[in-house]
């Protein structure tokens, strides 16, 4: 039980800091990269800015 709950925290903290990251590197993309994923700078910068807590 206890180990199943470390696991998960273990988990969630991997999850925060992949969100971290990504968010970080999509704030970097200029507007022709973000032209192929097909979100504007408005957009990039409103994901880019949440907390990596929120989803």
């Amino acid at each position: 039980m206890l180990l199943m709950r470390i696991s998960r925290c273990f988990a969630r903290l991997r999850e925060y800091q992949r969100r971290r990251y990504s968010r970080r590197q999509l704030l970097e993309l200029d507007l022709h990269q973000l032209k192929d994923i097909g979100l504007s700078r408005v957009d990039a910068v409103r994901e880019g800015r949440k907390p990596f807590w929120k989803e």
